[in-house]
């Protein structure tokens, strides 16, 4: 009987992993319900700490509304006129400045282009013509501005340029701050908020070129 006993309390012990080989896994690590969670704020807004309730439900708005559609279509006209503008300078410019700055709307916009076209395809939306109407939108050359330009060479194409190029960003600038306010998709404001930043610093720059 005694050794039954024994025998048993041997097994009992192997299984249970009493036996003092190895101890017992740790518990798996959980959430901290009470872990604070940062939100961030829409551009130009602070972020801020929800409660454990809010961060539950807390998604941000991804439904585009009107203001969003109306930017993206009023962008890609805006962009592709800069890009004309653009286009003239390495044959009329005749400084550098003016010619990297050129360079360097080639390069932005012209991506800024295909995914706002990108964005408005995945909303179902129309994607405007290349020579759409663009009356009353803040900043654009008007076509008689956009003949002298292509006229021009040298120091008179360089100081149109600056000229009318400062007034295209401060337009796009314009309609940057409206969506902002107005539009609903985290997406655009992104993009709004990054054409504002670059536009601006552009504007700085064209002012230090002549």
């Amino acid at each position: 009987m005694r050794y039954a006993l024994t025998v048993g309390t041997c097994a009992i012990l192997l299984v249970t992993g009493c036996s003092g080989g190895t101890s017992a896994a740790p518990p798996a690590p959980t959430a901290n319900a009470t872990a604070p969670v940062i939100a961030p704020g829409r551009p130009g807004e602070e972020a801020r700490t929800l409660s454990p309730s809010e961060a539950a439900t807390a998604v941000p708005p991804q439904k585009a509304n009107a203001a969003d559609v109306r930017y993206m279509q009023n962008m890609i006209i805006h962009h592709r006129q800069a890009l004309d503008m653009a286009l003239l300078a390495p044959s009329r410019s005749a400084n550098d400045g003016v010619k990297r700055l050129a360079s360097r709307i080639n390069q932005v916009q012209g991506p800024e282009i295909a995914m706002m076209t990108d964005w408005l395809k995945a909303q179902g939306q129309q994607v405007p013509e290349h020579h759409a109407a663009h009356e009353g939108m803040p900043g654009m050359a008007t076509p008689e501005q956009m003949e002298s330009l292509k006229a021009a060479k040298g120091p008179a194409f360089d100081q149109l340029f600056v000229q009318l190029m400062t007034t295209h960003h401060q337009g796009a600038i314009t309609m940057s701050t409206e969506v902002i306010t107005q539009g609903s998709h985290l997406r655009v404001q992104e993009i709004a908020e990054d054409i504002s930043v670059s536009q601006a610093a552009e504007i700085r720059r064209m002012g230090q070129l002549l």
